[in-house]
């Protein structure tokens, strides 16, 4: 059955009349008649009465447009929903923990986002306990978490227990980050007691959720006697740039960073501890292609970096 035919009993039936009807359809009032003449001996009912007063609507007809307003409401809402449908926007977020090689598989990233129509992005620094609540808030749909490897059976306990997935993304050690210009630069080795004249700078949200602050500073290196306390990574390399007797204990740093700041690193074997940066996602949540995107980024990054 042509639409084009339904359309036409509708007007006709809302116009009484053949004229008044083909002259809003634009089309010859003798075609239109035809039309009428056509649909209803293929339906095998008469749809209108002709009278003098005009085109009266049949009981049969009735019906038949009761129908045939309900199909063109529905074809006409299913045109305007692919016809006024805009784009998709595409959605990315993550917490991380303040690490420069997550940052930088960012930034790459980020780079090919340009192929997207529209796109938004949310790329957070913050501890393993905001990283956690973010993921299950959903405020994050990834989270990457850090902690010591001392503590990985109390991190998975919590992850199954609040229905987390997660994959490990690397292992490394703490290596020292100072300025190229600060005297421990030129040293080979540094021992511990090098340190205790310099200035440690250290992040200062704690990332080991549920456990007394006391027992996580038993597990800290040795205290220095003067600390700056920071809260994004920004303020880090501006200290360090700036001033030689400051250092920090870090994850692995790319190289090009470490240029453009004037720094470099020192692996120091006394500090052996070592340290996991794990993906977390809902168990209900599906990857979409930007977060595998991401993630491809920051595993080609990971092997550059962490040796």
């Amino acid at each position: 059955m042509n639409l084009l035919y339904l359309k036409y009993a509708v007007e006709i039936a809302a116009c009484g009349s053949l004229n008044k009807a083909a002259e809003k359809l634009y089309i010859g009032q003798p075609n239109l008649s035809r039309t009428i003449k056509e649909l209803e001996a293929s339906l095998g009912v008469t749809i209108f009465e002709r009278s003098p007063k005009g085109m009266i609507v049949t009981p049969d007809g009735e019906i038949f447009l009761h129908y045939a307003k309900t199909i063109l409401s529905e074809v006409e809402s299913l045109e305007g929903m692919f016809r006024n449908r805009k784009v998709q926007k595409k959605r990315f977020s993550i917490s991380v923990p303040r690490a420069s090689y997550i940052a930088e598989a960012f930034a790459e990233f980020s780079k090919r986002l340009v192929l997207e129509d529209e796109v938004e992005v949310r790329y957070q620094e913050t501890n393993s306990q905001k990283a956690m609540d973010n993921t299950l808030d959903e405020n994050c749909r990834l989270g990457i978490i850090r902690y010591a490897e001392n503590y990985d059976q109390f991190y998975k306990e919590r992850m199954d227990e609040k229905g987390l997935s997660y994959e490990l993304v690397a292992e490394f050690t703490h290596q020292l980050v100072l300025s190229a210009d600060s005297p421990l630069a030129e040293k080979e080795n540094i021992a511990p007691e090098d340190l205790k004249d310099y200035i440690e700078i250290s992040h200062a949200d704690l990332s080991v959720p549920s456990i007394p602050v006391s027992e996580v500073k038993k597990e800290k290196l040795p205290e220095v006697g003067r600390k700056i306390y920071v809260y994004e990574r920004q303020s880090q390399f501006e200290l360090l740039s700036s001033n030689p007797d400051t250092f920090m204990w870090v994850s692995p740093i790319p190289e090009k960073l470490l240029g453009r700041y004037g720094l470099v690193l020192k692996s120091c074997g006394w500090n052996a501890r070592r340290y996991r940066d794990v993906m977390i996602h809902r168990e209900d949540y599906k990857l979409t292609e930007l977060d595998k995107l991401f993630i491809s980024e920051l595993c080609r990054v990971k092997r550059e970096v962490i040796k």
